[in-house]
């Protein structure tokens, strides 16, 4: 496996219209829209589209829509909405003429014809590579509301931004500091500076994609150690902030892993009902996946994604993991998983069910079921779950599907190469990208069944995602929209 920076693989983790109750969005968009990661706030990775193609040819055009060039290091996920594909990139591409140099980018293109329409651009931090890793770009893949896009930027920023930028000819909102004005630029409507307002130290990158419920954005801070990997910088720094999503305004904050945080940070929280009860699920990096009541941020329940025994040494050499998968909440449950930086390489991983209706420290008495030590490995992958299957990844590129009431092992297919994305269900298949750049797709059902292995050119470091018959892919440097007979 090649040997990469940890940020920007946390944040590929980066990673959904799942079986789940969902909770309630910002706004009703349409319900063929993909409007955030994980398609809706409990994050499970399904999709209800059919006509969905198992094979194609990016050499042939078989089945290829449209191809659009990205950055150099693409790890986001494409959001699309109302006609608009938006996507994190980095500036290597060069898509907007006049922009040079290492930056973050969030890129919007035409949805029907690739077109690029407008970028977001971030200029890097001045601090470097501890808080703002060169080449990375942005991770974090936004959520949509009506004209409204909200995503963190690599200088460790919650952004809100008007979706049409500046093609509108408008400047909305109160921010009026926008350095790129042209109308291929970015109208940026409000910034919250986490990194100067709420002292924020992210470690390599920030990542984290936020999560709507209610007008609020619920948003993990990437706060971290420095680059020594042996001290805090801020540890009272928030770990999680609730902000409203028309002013900006931080509405609570919560602290929970303080001085315990391992590493950084890089995880996404989500947003579910469970037990009739709204809960933000948060997985800190201090190992713990923590869940919180949303209008107050009062505390509900806390688990340990580790053994009692488990040990973190500096460099992952350690027993103990952090978590960088986001938590997906589904029939009144929390699935999550454990793992490390992508640079610290293999290691036994630990895959759990975690009854959320409980209270307290639930590590003993939530736990559903446990998969882990020789029997799951590290892993960057969020879970997908339907039809009573789990499916999830891991970073040595093994994929399992698992019945979800027990956690009892169907099979297991190996890509033969690391995994950072995360399984994603749709139209009766499981697709799995990897870092030799193959596209898997398998049969969806408790029998292991491969219906093809499509070569996408460049390493897969995101997750498909299926809007309006057509799938659209990201690998390293360009976005593929595949469509069947069915696609619009």
């Amino acid at each position: 496996m090649n040997s990469r920076s940890l940020p920007v693989l946390a944040s590929l983790v980066l990673l959904l219209v799942g079986a789940a109750a969902h909770a309630e969005p910002l706004a009703k968009t349409s319900t063929r829209d993909w409007p955030m990661w994980g398609g809706s706030p409990d994050r499970n990775m399904v999709s209800g589209e059919t006509g969905i193609p198992a094979e194609w040819d990016i050499k042939s055009g078989k089945h290829v829509k449209w191809v659009a060039p990205l950055g150099t290091q693409t790890y986001g996920v494409p959001v699309v909405v109302d006609g608009r594909v938006f996507i994190g990139t980095n500036n290597g591409g060069s898509l907007r003429p006049g922009i040079e140099g290492d930056k973050g980018v969030m890129v919007c293109l035409d949805e029907k014809t690739g077109k690029f329409l407008w970028q977001a651009t971030h200029d890097k931090l001045p601090s470097g590579s501890v808080n703002d890793w060169p080449d990375q770009g942005i991770c974090s893949n936004p959520v949509v509301d009506g004209d409204r896009i909200y995503y963190v930027s690599n200088r460790c920023e919650l952004v809100c931004a008007d979706a049409d930028g500046f093609l509108d000819g408008k400047n909305d909102g109160p921010f009026k500091g926008e350095k790129y004005k042209d109308k291929q630029d970015a109208d940026f409507v409000w910034i919250l500076n986490m990194f100067d307002d709420l002292k924020v130290f992210p470690h390599n990158l920030a990542t984290c994609s936020p999560v709507p419920f209610k007008g609020v954005l619920f948003v993990s801070t990437s706060n971290g150690v420095d680059d020594g990997h042996k001290k805090l910088p801020s540890p009272n720094a928030p770990d999680l902030i609730a902000v409203d999503a028309k002013t900006g305004k931080v509405l609570w904050q919560r602290s929970d892993p303080g001085d315990k945080v391992l590493h950084g940070q890089w995880s996404s929280p989500a947003v579910g009902v469970i037990g009739g009860q709204p809960q933000v699920v948060f997985a800190g990096g201090d190992g713990w996946c923590y869940g919180y009541e949303p209008k107050t941020g009062k505390p509900l329940w806390k688990f340990d994604l580790n053994p009692k025994d488990s040990k973190w040494v500096p460099g992952g050499r350690g027993t103990r993991n952090s978590i960088i998968a986001t938590p997906v909440v589904y029939d009144n449950k929390v699935f999550l998983a454990s793992g490390q930086d992508p640079e610290y390489g293999d290691g036994p991983g630990h895959l759990y069910a975690i009854d959320a209706t409980k209270r307290g420290d639930i590590t003993e008495s939530g736990k559903v079921w446990h998969v882990g030590g020789k029997a799951f490995n590290r892993t960057l992958s969020t879970v997908a779950i339907a039809d009573g299957l789990l499916y999830a990844a891991d970073l040595t590129g093994f994929l399992n599907c698992f019945d979800v009431k027990t956690g009892k092992r169907h099979w297991q297919y190996d890509t033969f190469a690391a995994v950072w994305g995360s399984p994603y269900i749709v139209d009766g298949k499981v697709m799995i990208g990897d870092e030799d750049g193959e596209m898997a797709v398998l049969a969806h059902g408790t029998k292991m069944k491969v219906l093809a292995e499509n070569d996408m050119g460049n390493s897969i470091y995101s997750t498909p995602v299926a809007v309006n018959g057509v799938l659209y892919i990201a690998n390293r440097r360009k976005l593929f929209a595949i469509c069947g007979e069915g696609g619009q």
